[in-house]
């Protein structure tokens, strides 16, 4: 049998590809004919991932998985498609957290979620990577639905830090960290919200570790910026590193004290894994599948209440006992995302095709 995957887009270092990828050595080791299929890919891994345009149709019992998280032409090919078809959905953002600062991303996360809904008759089995995901394809109409968290590779976790990254970290300061896009959905001005309360009344020797690409319309961050240059901050108190290899993301989680999120949707939340495997006490708050990944770890919030989130966070950096329990749960936790774990349930939904 032939497996092949259709990504929109093929980066390195983007947990969707890169999921993809360990995916297509999954189905290659179990004798299946497999690859992954980008309308868009890095140079550096061409001969990896290959161009869609080079995509050919097999037989009516090969398969297609189209990682679903944008609209585009690959949407009507899957419906156009006589084999059998699989969706694998990692959410689309509601439009209406960017009318604000970008009406054009809005409009195509609209697009995307009517492109969404329409492939429900369409497609054999719809996969999500978190039960809150899963209950949108139960929502659109999917027949079949089932939960396949991201794949990771657990092993790129325990790579060594960039050294020189590290040691300007290390200066004493409280290092609070969140990982992800900078957009409006992720709410990193109530991070700046929360540091400035931390400055005022717990320590001024903080840091807020922004790490993440930042947006392609300037109107959110710099309005991130404005923000916390009124909050009396510099630069160098809320750091803004954009994109950043993988030994600097290391370096960074090495680094953190807490890892805090105050995200309002999530469609999975992989930062919230990276957080646990390398060992940082997780404060988020509790919406969208932030419980789904988190389970009973990590300490989750309700209320979003700066004062009582910020010394909850001052708690769990400085108070061992309970920086101890939060992390052994935290370590439990990760069984579930272990890759044996997630093959074994790809290989299950492989089989029941």
């Amino acid at each position: 049998m032939r497996i092949d995957q259709w990504v929109p887009a093929l980066h390195r270092g983007d947990a969707i590809g890169d999921s993809a990828r360990r995916m297509r050595d999954a189905f290659r080791a179990w004798g299946h004919q497999a690859d992954v299929y980008a309308l868009e890919l890095d140079a550096d891994l061409e001969g990896d991932g290959r161009p869609y345009a080079q995509w050919r149709a097999g037989g009516p019992d090969d398969v297609v998985i189209l990682h679903y998280a944008l609209p585009s032409l690959l949407s009507a090919a899957l419906e156009a498609h006589r084999g059998r078809r699989v969706l694998l959905h990692h959410n689309i953002t509601p439009p209406e957290f960017f009318m604000a600062h970008d009406p054009e991303l809005a409009r195509i996360c609209a697009i995307g979620q009517q492109e969404f809904r329409r492939l429900a008759p369409h497609v054999d089995l719809g996969l999500a990577d978190s039960e809150f995901n899963r209950r949108e394809l139960d929502e659109a109409g999917f027949a079949r639905t089932g939960v396949l968290p991201i794949f990771l590779d657990f092993a790129r976790y325990r790579e060594p830090p960039n050294p020189v990254l590290r040691r300007m970290l290390d200066d004493g300061r409280t290092n609070l960290l969140f990982v992800g896009r900078v957009t409006p959905n992720k709410r990193q001005e109530n991070l700046v919200r929360l540091a400035s309360y931390w400055r005022r009344f717990i320590s001024p020797d903080v840091r807020l570790l922004l790490v993440g690409k930042l947006p392609r319309r300037r109107s959110y961050y710099d309005a991130l910026q404005s923000f916390f240059y009124e909050e009396g901050f510099t630069p160098a108190e809320v750091v803004f590193t954009g994109h950043v290899e993988h030994a600097e993301l290391l370096a960074c989680y090495a680094e953190a004290d807490v890892f805090v999120s105050t995200s309002a949707h999530e469609g999975f939340g992989v930062p919230l894994v990276e957080a646990m495997l390398m060992d940082v006490p997780v404060l988020a708050y509790r919406t969208s599948a932030v419980p789904d990944t988190l389970g009973d770890a990590g300490v989750q919030f309700t209320e979003e209440r700066v004062d009582e989130v910020a010394e909850m966070a001052h708690r769990l950096a400085t108070d061992a006992v309970l920086r101890g329990a939060v992390l052994a749960g935290q370590r439990r936790r990760l069984q579930a995302f272990a890759p044996e774990t997630v093959e074994a349930s790809l290989k299950a939904y492989v089989e029941s095709l």
